[in-house]
């Protein structure tokens, strides 16, 4: 610290994994060491309050928060977040858009302000075992019929707990040519496509290993890396820290969709956002932190080497970085450009909330696939504001 000047301190908050934790203090330790007055301290939540923790909460009590761009809405109607397209240089945000991986960079952006920073990307992926496929005289499944005959045969597993069920069914209706909120008053706008949407994910479910209705990705890629059976998962978030040697018991290998309806599935956009609050008291160190943690230089190395999954480009291309992860970057690129983006509407996380319950219900027990396609039909009108867009 140099001389007269004062200590300047921040909190951040990250979600509970490898991925999410250690690239945000691994960059902040390193930033902290070029900048002695300022100190930077990241805590963590789970998974699923990644997914549906009120923002504004989390917004009035840190100043650095990493964050899912579905709340990007919510952000915006409350002024919760420092809109960084007023804050930061012009030719890095286009450094960033230029260098995105798919749309995560567009993600952040909403009613004309940049919200957060692209840190990370993700969507789901496939993931399997060689050594177990192998040892079942099994091959890569290349489309549903094959998912579903490996799958009878018990060596496949899904994450279906609510939130990845709903983001499944999303990725299925996209298949069938019914992009999910293109009607304003139908979730998925063709009903027939829903229907079948919704019995193929039933069916794949019934066949999948047991657990799976209460297994998230990063617990679906862990029982994959250690179980003796399960070889083979079809589509979750991926985590390359699965494929990185000495990780987990086993090294797993990551690669793109199947192919239904004629296509190849397009997923579901995940990834995370590095956002200052509104809140923030030092914003300036805020902003150079986060011009940091999101260089290209940084995101491809100290980042992406402390096991974190980049949002730059040049991350994803870095043979150094794929060679240390079987190719995991490369083999997926494609899968990740190609994913689709939720809505961001203000009420967009409480429907998704809601949306995700009845559709693990149904996966659950059953029933009337035309009851469900209603309710979350009624569950978009409650929590859309009105006038609100995606």
């Amino acid at each position: 610290m140099r001389t007269g000047e004062s200590a300047i301190h921040l909190s951040g908050i990250t979600w509970n994994h490898t991925r999410g934790l250690l690239p945000m203090q691994a960059t902040a330790q390193r930033f902290c060491e070029l900048h002695p007055h300022i100190d930077i301290l990241w805590q963590k939540r789970s998974l699923q309050q990644f997914a549906d923790y009120p923002l504004r909460d989390l917004a009035s009590r840190f100043d650095l928060l990493v964050i899912d761009h579905p709340s990007i809405g919510e952000a915006a109607h409350s002024d919760l977040l420092l809109p960084l397209d007023e804050q930061l240089p012009a030719e890095f945000l286009a450094d960033q858009d230029a260098n995105t991986v798919g749309a995560s960079h567009r993600s952040y952006h909403y009613n004309g302000h940049q919200y957060a920073l692209a840190v990370d990307a993700a969507t789901p992926v496939s993931g399997w075992r060689p050594d177990l496929l192998s040892r079942a005289d099994a091959e890569l499944p290349q489309t549903w019929d094959d998912l579903l005959a490996l799958a009878r045969r018990g060596l496949v597993t899904v994450p279906a707990i609510p939130i990845d069920s709903l983001m499944n069914l999303f990725m299925l209706a996209n298949a069938f040519d019914a992009e999910p909120f293109t009607d304003h008053d139908h979730v998925i706008p063709s009903h027939m496509a829903g229907v079948e949407a919704l019995r193929l994910l039933r069916e794949l479910v019934q066949h999948a290993a047991p657990g799976s209705l209460e297994r998230n990705p990063i617990k679906t890629w862990q029982l994959l890396a250690t179980s003796d059976t399960v070889a083979y998962c079809p589509f979750a978030y991926g985590y390359s820290n699965y494929s990185r040697n000495g990780y987990a018991t086993h090294t797993l290998q990551a690669g793109s969709l199947i192919w239904l309806n004629g296509k190849q599935l397009r997923s579901t956009l995940g990834g995370a956002g590095l956002a200052i609050s509104n809140h923030c008291k030092y914003p300036e160190a805020a902003l150079e932190y986060a011009l940091f943690a999101a260089s290209g230089q940084i995101q491809r190395t100290l980042y992406a080497f402390s096991g974190g999954q980049p949002g730059h480009r040049a991350a994803w291309l870095d043979h150094d970085l794929n060679a240390h992860t079987h190719n995991f970057f490369r083999n997926t690129l494609l899968t990740i450009d190609a994913a689709w983006i939720r809505p961001r509407f203000p009420g967009f996380i409480g429907f998704q909330d809601a949306a995700s319950t009845i559709v693990h219900s149904y996966l659950v027990h059953g029933g009337s696939e035309q009851s469900v396609l209603e309710r979350i039909d009624a569950a978009l009108h409650q929590y859309r504001l009105p006038g609100a867009s995606a």
